[in-house]
């Protein structure tokens, strides 16, 4: 990974690890231990499916942009897909509470994305060369 993704990847781990652990506490709070044991079971989730859609991503750009952007595509509808089978999957679940589940996945899942949203902002890339060079051309002068 370049140093640009890992600081994408702290700044979506951090807010997601603070607002998962939230979530662990309140379905503590309301639903014992198997709603707290639902709850991290959601974060973990979530934290390893996004996780591995950065990895991919970063792992496609240096390969082509046409590339990245089919892999952030295909990674983001797989995790989607993934996320709603389980949810589904567990919805009957009785050695946790699947409602803290479901809970835990949505708001980690938004804080992941608020999370990777403020990093992209916060990267200083350019997206443009700022000397003025074309790819596989001689110098502009």
């Amino acid at each position: 990974m370049q140093a640009n993704d890992v600081r994408l990847l702290k700044g979506a781990v951090v807010p997601t690890a603070l607002a998962g652990l939230a979530v662990v506490v309140v379905a503590a709070l309301l639903a014992g231990g198997k709603g707290a044991l639902g709850a991290a079971i959601g974060l973990l989730v979530v934290s390893v499916f996004f996780t591995l859609g950065l990895v991919a991503v970063s792992y496609a750009s240096r390969v082509s942009p046409m590339m990245m952007m089919t892999a952030a595509v295909v990674t983001y509808a797989v995790k989607i897909l993934a996320v709603m089978a389980m949810l589904k999957a567990f919805e009957d679940a009785t050695a946790f509470e699947p409602k803290a589940f479901g809970w835990a996945a949505i708001v980690c899942t938004l804080a992941w994305t608020v999370g990777e949203m403020r990093g992209f902002m916060k990267l200083k890339m350019l997206y443009v060369d700022p000397e003025g060079k074309v790819p596989g051309q001689g110098d502009p002068r």
